[in-house]
């Protein structure tokens, strides 16, 4: 079992940066392929980001690819997603999600535990 808590949503004029994190419980979270995920007002939920277990590897979204950055910290059972130049179309509420045992997943179905998620609010 995973809990995952968001943090680091606000509002940010365009062009700005925000850094969301998203902290895990439980003592296996090396275990688990990470993700970002957003969901805009009256859109389907989207794949943002992801990021292997050891976090060698990441993915992106085309819409983010170059001004997102998906990372984690194992130690800290911790990831993060550091956003620069950020658009109104960015605007959504961000989910972190876990994926056991699998990496770069970038369906909603594969994964397995969900944040509540974290409001981002970018203005023009």
């Amino acid at each position: 079992q995973v809990q995952l808590v968001e943090s680091g949503g606000g509002s940010v004029q365009a062009g700005g940066s925000l850094r969301l994190s998203c902290a895990a419980s439980g003592r296996t979270f090396s275990s688990y392929g990470m993700g970002w995920f957003r969901q805009a007002p009256g859109k389907d939920r989207e794949f943002v980001a992801a990021i292997s277990l050891s976090g060698g590897r990441s993915y992106y979204a085309d819409s983010v690819k170059g001004r997102f950055t998906i990372s984690r910290d194992n130690a800290k059972n911790m990831v993060y997603l550091q956003m620069n130049s950020l658009k109104p179309e960015d605007t959504a509420v961000y989910y972190c999600a876990a994926d056991f045992l699998r990496s770069g997943a970038t369906m909603i179905g594969e994964y397995d535990y969900w944040g509540q998620g974290t409001q981002v609010t970018v203005a023009s």
